[in-house]
């Protein structure tokens, strides 16, 4: 079993327990229901990829207020004895329900909804918002990434520029989960069990009188396991360094799995760099490319004609460069056993405890999602969220990575192509259901 690992209840906001606090000091103690969703802001993103789950219910299920934590809230001055020892007896007693890892799903569609009593309920915002924010915002870019590739194997080099070691971490899970084939994060490796990858820098190959030095050295030390980085100086030279090396390699019964790339005209390059391969009578040796690559640096040296085999993608992708953020919202649709609906202007919200049904056709292509009552039932619509956890207990245990990988593999591929371009917007259709619409209009949570 993978080893879980705590936040804490004090990764939130300060409001978060203010409020709490004053909850508590006006004996507000009834049941909420919170709904989280990705607002639509008419971004490129076309869909999403669920993340986060995994994380969310370790730490629900471990949520305690410990010693320290609690001196350090009385350190603060601003609460009550009674409100810390109240806190210092609370764990999360409430229940959960969710899309699981791997499933597509669109702008304000309900992620999770939690329902518990209030305090909990609050505490839980900044940590769910950031959970499955960030690791869905992750796992959506890597999905664009893998279409754009097009069948070629993608590797995520994102850890020395992701911003903190954490999100290092949940990126490579992330990425894993939507069809990359390996990381280079070696901690990510040891705790999600992620395939791990790496050849050699360029400072190895300068390390030696030359390249040909260098190659043999890593040979030596990796005889099957070997990618040579060809372009420390010359890449064309280096390829044909490469291939001497890799012929020598061949004849002690050893065959050089790769050579990379890391700068220049990739495409151009990387013809040139498979001519010399081929000549050779190296077929089998393939081409890896990195620097830079995302989606739209993938789908531009392929149409170029680059004869790339894998793609190792870094920064972009572990920063979401071209989309740094998603607006994750978490909003109470329920309160007291009244539906509840916030009225700001371009800020709306969907009274109700929910469920997204959807549809698909006979050959099992996705047609719409419909967003309905929590207790409804729709003809021929697949219910979405599922109960993860009640009375604070996970109703299960948690899949394994395969399996999250196998269900995105799965939704996507459902996913009509227009909904995956990376240049174009096209809304999936999503409905509202004909009750909840009707609750709409009967909700106004003005007093």
């Amino acid at each position: 079993m993978r080893k879980k690992h705590r936040a804490g209840p004090l990764f939130t906001d300060l409001y978060e327990l203010t409020m709490g606090a004053s909850y508590y000091a006006h004996r507000v103690f009834d049941t909420a229901t919170f709904s989280l969703y990705i607002r639509d802001i008419r971004s490129t993103r076309n869909f999403f990829v669920a993340a986060g789950l995994e994380d969310t219910l370790n730490e629900l299920a471990d949520f305690h207020f410990s010693k320290e934590e609690i001196e350090y809230l009385n350190s603060t001055g601003l609460f009550a004895d009674d409100f810390l020892s109240y806190l210092s007896e609370l764990r999360f007693s409430g229940n959960i329900h969710a899309m699981p890892e791997g499933t597509v799903f669109f702008a304000n569609e309900p992620i999770i909804e939690v329902t518990a009593p209030i305090i909990e309920a609050q505490l839980l915002e900044t940590f769910l918002l950031n959970t499955i924010g960030f690791q869905s915002m992750i796992a959506s870019k890597a999905a664009r990434c893998l279409h754009t590739a097009d069948g070629r194997p993608l590797l995520d080099f994102s850890l020395r520029r992701t911003h903190g070691r954490d999100a290092g971490l949940k990126v490579a899970r992330s990425t894993f989960i939507s069809g990359f084939a390996a990381t280079s994060n070696v901690l990510a490796g040891k705790i999600y069990g992620i395939p791990v990858s790496g050849t050699m820098a360029h400072s190895y190959v300068s390390a030696f009188e030359n390249e040909r030095e260098a190659f043999f050295a890593y040979f030596d030390t990796f005889p099957d396991h070997s990618i040579f980085l060809i372009d420390t100086y010359d890449t064309l030279e280096g390829a044909k360094n490469a291939a001497a090396v890799a012929k020598e390699m061949k004849q002690r019964g050893h065959a050089l799995v790769g050579v990379r790339l890391d700068s220049g005209d990739m495409a151009g390059l990387s013809r040139g760099v498979r001519k010399i391969l081929d000549d050779a009578g190296l077929f089998d040796v393939q081409i890896f490319a990195s620097s830079g690559f995302d989606e739209f640096k993938i789908e531009k040296v392929l149409s170029q004609g680059a004869k790339i085999d894998a793609f190792g993608v870094g920064t972009k992708v572990g920063v979401s460069a071209d989309a740094p953020f998603v607006d994750v919202v978490y909003k109470m649709v329920r309160f007291k056993g009244e539906d509840k609906r916030k009225l700001s202007p371009g800020k709306i919200t969907l009274a109700g405890a929910k469920q997204v049904f959807r549809k698909s056709d006979p050959a099992g292509r996705y047609i719409e999602d419909i967003i309905g009552l929590r207790e409804e039932r729709i003809d021929e619509g697949e219910p979405l969220l599922e109960k993860v956890m009640e009375n604070g207990t996970p109703t299960r245990s948690h899949p394994t990575l395969q399996t999250l990988r196998k269900r995105f593999e799965i939704n996507f591929s459902r996913l009509d192509k227009k909904y995956k371009s990376i240049r174009t917007t096209a809304a999936y259709p999503v409905k509202l259901s004909r009750r909840l619409k009707d609750l709409q209009k009967r909700v106004n949570s003005t007093p």
